[in-house]
């Protein structure tokens, strides 16, 4: 049995998300922290990425590794991710013993330590994987393109950070950046699964509430002017492969062309995932440029990326380059691909069915309670939870001459940056 979500508020300014689950005996809890690359600034790209690392080393009330075997003993999960606009945190745990949930996210929102001994260990983790996204050419095209597409908004760097900017911040950055950021007023707490509201309310008040309140931050940044022309970046790298990226700028999820939008992904690319965390897929062979530039031979794959973010970012189509054809040829396949869709009626079969598989992408990344928390918290970093629960509706009411119209107003060549990726020495 699941039950309505219920949302309080606590003194010092922590949103309490709740939903009852009863199918089974788990509790899932994720907290959102309001900060992502978004809130960085140029000489300090990556410090939310390496804060989040921080937030793994340990505190005087849990040292480093216990709770990772305490966790992974029981059978439970723990993990965390930095986005554009977002930290969080989750651990799924079996019922009778998810407390220690509640009382280690308390400790690490005030107590985490930030060793100078550990900060240097973890900034060679972190430059490590940063070194190794750099062996991936879609990695390194993407990076390319997101730098081009924006001129002052802080979307322009990628979640990982800079190299220079990630030798060069130190214990004291961090901290700061840490202590800023992560406080009952800026985060949300989401919870889902087998318990009883009143009882987890109380739990949550005697272990969160103590903790000092901060004002809420001003999160506006303001959005980046219209591209005017289009942007062509030219990337070179390891590998034997070409690709093509081309990056629209797109509406934030706030917005409602965002829901048409994805329509027409779905009909074009077949539908994207929102859930970083979901489970399930549908198949893309129906989708227009599948048809045309796969089957055809002109790319070995093509994929979309729309994704729900607090202010405009990117709609993206990624794609293989077929080893009989050039970059440029692909790039022409899909020009002709998106001025059918402008220039021919779109049906409304062909609608109803780019919907039904958005729908069921939907469905597959909201199908168990691990996934049932994560929407809790995460629409509320963009939009609200009414979001998410009237997302189906908004897609049912797509129509072909919405579909037009925001093909018309996104999908032209002034709005994009297009990147190629080419194999050194190719």
């Amino acid at each position: 049995m699941t039950n309505p979500k219920q949302v309080h508020t606590l003194p010092n300014g922590l949103s309490v998300h709740l939903k009852e689950i009863h199918t089974a005996p788990i509790i899932s809890t994720w907290v959102w922290y309001r900060v992502g690359s978004r809130n960085e600034t140029p000489g300090k790209t990556g410090i939310s990425h390496w804060v989040e690392h921080m937030q793994f080393k340990g505190t005087q009330n849990f040292p480093a590794g216990i709770l990772d075997r305490e966790i992974s003993r029981v059978g439970g999960v723990w993990n965390a991710l930095t986005h554009l606009d977002w930290t969080t945190y989750f651990e799924t745990m079996p019922a009778h013993i998810f407390d220690i949930s509640l009382t280690l996210e308390s400790d690490r929102m005030v107590n985490s330590e930030f060793e100078v001994a550990e900060v240097e260990r973890e900034r060679t983790v972190v430059i490590s994987e940063r070194e190794g996204n750099e062996n991936q050419p879609l990695f390194l095209l993407s990076e390319a393109v997101q730098e081009a597409a924006f001129t002052q908004h802080p979307y322009r760097y990628d979640v990982i950070g800079l190299k220079e900017d990630l030798n060069t911040i130190s214990r004291d950055d961090l901290y700061q950046h840490y202590r800023r950021h992560y406080h009952p007023a800026n985060a949300v707490l989401a919870v889902a699964g087998d318990f009883k509201t009143a009882d987890l309310l109380k739990k949550i008040e005697d272990t969160f509430g103590s903790i000092p309140s901060s004002e809420p931050l001003n999160h506006h940044i303001q959005p980046d002017p219209p591209l005017g022309l289009e942007n062509r970046v030219h990337v070179t790298g390891p590998g034997e492969t070409s690709y093509v990226q081309i990056a629209y700028r797109a509406p934030s999820a706030s917005n409602p062309d965002f829901f048409t939008l994805t329509v027409l992904d779905s009909l074009l690319t077949g539908p994207s995932s929102l859930n970083m965390f979901g489970s399930g897929g549908t198949s893309n062979k129906t989708s227009r440029l599948y048809r045309a530039l796969v089957e055809g031979e002109i790319s070995v794959s093509c994929q979309g990326s729309l994704q729900a973010t607090l202010d405009p970012y990117l709609y993206s189509i990624y794609l293989t380059v077929h080893p009989s054809h050039s970059p440029d040829e692909v790039l022409s396949a899909v020009d002709q691909e998106i001025q059918r869709v402008l220039d021919s009626p779109i049906t409304t079969a062909e609608i109803d069915r780019a919907v039904k598989q958005a729908r069921a992408l939907f469905a597959f990344s909201s199908e168990n309670i691990s996934n049932q928390a994560f929407w809790l918290g995460y629409s509320e970093m963009f939009a609200s939870y009414d979001w998410f629960e009237n997302y189906v509706d908004h897609l049912a009411q797509v129509t072909p001459e919405m579909v037009n119209h925001i093909a018309q107003t996104y999908l032209h060549p002034d709005n994009r940056v297009v990147g190629f990726y080419t194999p050194e020495g190719s």
